[in-house]
């Protein structure tokens, strides 16, 4: 990402693939790519980029071209003042951008935590997408803001805040651009009929599963525990339900939780006694948004069949 113009470029950076559809201009015609934390490939298919492709196309045939001021010169990832602790040249990975925009928002004492939901889920606001086509709705949540709105299953998405819609990827980035909280412009089209409303967004709404997010280990305190989820067989042999967070801590234990007794082989079931159900890799990410550096938690393993409480004091990277 080094030299790459972040305003023209702007895409979830935690991908490991993103397609743009671009006039020389700089008019972007559309976007391809996305995921969830199930899978890097569930929401994309051949079908759905020829889709997305051929939309562009027949917006590119429409003249539809909008050239975007150029008042200033391109902001780039090395930029950031976090950048500087890069060697010299070094290349710059796509989800560094969002580490490198965190360390330089924390050192200027205006990162938030809210600032981790970026790009959220077009089922954050009870719609799911067709995967051949973008456009098209597949289905509604009920009581969902689209559901309220009065969108319904079979409709096709025309616009969300005015911006047009093909695919996957361009309901995220409309969604990315949205307000924390408030309204949100869309118009669909239902049968011949075209429709406008508003989504009414409440606080909260753009929180989703973060733990497949590379950046995300950037952020402190991580857990200084980790290991591979029990199988469902192994639960249930220690009477636990096929949900239940329960993973076997790996041969390499790090020193905040040798420090606290934790050993290789010890089953990690939780902190401060809540019965989570979840993954490893989901409780790596409850630790790092719902606790802080310094933190005192106690963890609950189970060791040869005996039951544990370890305090641990919650430390950040070197």
């Amino acid at each position: 990402m080094r030299g790459v113009d972040l305003d023209l470029f702007d895409f979830d950076y935690d991908l490991t693939w993103m397609g743009f559809f671009l006039h020389p201009d700089g008019t972007v015609y559309g976007r391809y790519g996305g995921r969830d934390a199930d899978s890097a490939d569930s929401r994309v298919s051949l079908a759905g980029l020829r889709y997305a492709l051929e939309t562009a196309l027949a917006r590119h045939r429409r003249g539809e071209t909008h050239p975007p001021p150029q008042t200033k010169p391109p902001r780039t990832a090395e930029q950031y003042p976090a950048a500087r602790r890069l060697p010299e040249h070094a290349c710059i990975h796509c989800h560094q951008v969002y580490d490198l925009r965190r360390e330089s928002l924390q050192a200027a004492g205006q990162w938030r935590l809210d600032e981790l939901w970026v790009y959220p889920l077009p089922e954050n606001i009870g719609l799911t997408l067709d995967l051949d086509r973008g456009d098209r709705i597949a289905c509604v949540a009920a009581n969902s803001p689209a559901a309220r709105a009065g969108i319904q299953a079979g409709d096709r998405l025309l616009t969300i805040d005015n911006r047009p819609i093909a695919s996957f990827a361009d309901v995220q980035y409309a969604l990315h651009r949205a307000p924390k909280q408030g309204t949100l412009p869309i118009t669909w089209q239902h049968g011949k009929e075209t429709y406008k409303s508003e989504l009414t967004l409440a606080e909260g709404w753009r929180k989703t599963d973060l733990s497949w997010r590379w950046s995300l280990r950037g952020v402190d305190p991580p857990p200084w525990v980790h290991g591979d989820d029990l199988s469902p067989d192994e639960k249930k042999a220690l009477g636990l339900s096929a949900k239940r967070l329960a993973f076997r801590q790996g041969p390499f234990v790090s020193e905040p939780a040798r420090r606290a007794g934790i050993r290789q082989n010890d089953i990690i079931l939780g902190v401060d006694g809540k019965p989570l159900e979840m993954t490893q890799r989901q409780f790596g990410a409850y630790i790092r948004l719902n606790y802080r550096v310094g933190d005192r938690v106690i963890y609950n393993i189970l060791r040869r069949g005996q039951r544990l409480d370890l305090p641990l004091t919650l430390e950040g990277r070197p």
